[in-house]
């Protein structure tokens, strides 16, 4: 052992965290070590209150305090668009253009046959209990992957036959980007869902 227990029982903890290797877990818990105390309450305490408190919307599976989440019990949203997304970050990046004003349904992943991952391990059964009356349209905004794709395609799959409108995201070029550093698919679809300006 090169740290005492408690330090090495930390920098291990850390190391359970996404994208967190030994080095980082050590410079954290160096970090961590070295701010006041009652900063360090403070962290711990809300790490624990929102594993506690934070659960998933009934109606939307977001991550939410309360349930039904804001947008879903929200009356001024409209009722009839849900917006399709694999992670609830993904909800706030859509929130954060101020244009979308219907309503959500969080996957919480995407198919993934080479991990296991199928079509129960998602919450696209409950998307589907959603689409009653009312519903006109399902917009898909899964990544565009291989895995995000595939998923999409399926939910369509199962949608379109309850006669409600399905679209997909448009993918291309962003913004600032030069052609001539775009990929072949990249660039595909850019001229396929090209429109009249």
């Amino acid at each position: 052992m090169y740290y005492a227990e408690p330090i090495a029982r930390l920098i291990e903890e850390l190391t359970k965290l996404p994208g967190i290797g030994p080095k980082t877990a050590q410079r954290l818990a160096f970090h961590l070590l070295h701010m006041p105390k009652d900063v360090v309450r403070s962290i711990a305490a809300s790490i624990t209150d929102a594993r506690e408190k934070v659960r998933y919307c009934s109606v939307c599976c977001n991550l939410t305090d309360r349930d039904p989440c804001n947008v879903c019990s929200h009356t001024g949203r409209d009722q009839s668009t849900i917006c399709v997304v694999q992670e609830p970050r993904d909800v706030v990046a859509m929130e954060k253009t101020r244009e979308f004003k219907g309503l959500y349904h969080v996957l919480h992943g995407a198919i993934n046959p080479m991990e296991g991952i199928g079509v129960d391990d998602i919450r696209v059964r409950e998307l589907l209990g959603r689409l009653g009356s009312g519903v006109h349209e399902v917009i898909l905004c899964t990544n565009p992957n291989t895995e995000g794709e595939a998923t999409a395609m399926l939910i369509a799959r199962y949608i379109k036959p309850m006669g409600v409108k399905v679209t997909r995201i448009a993918r291309g070029l962003p913004m600032g980007g030069d052609l001539e550093y775009v990929d072949e698919v990249t660039l595909t679809k850019a001229l396929e869902g090209r429109r009249e300006i």
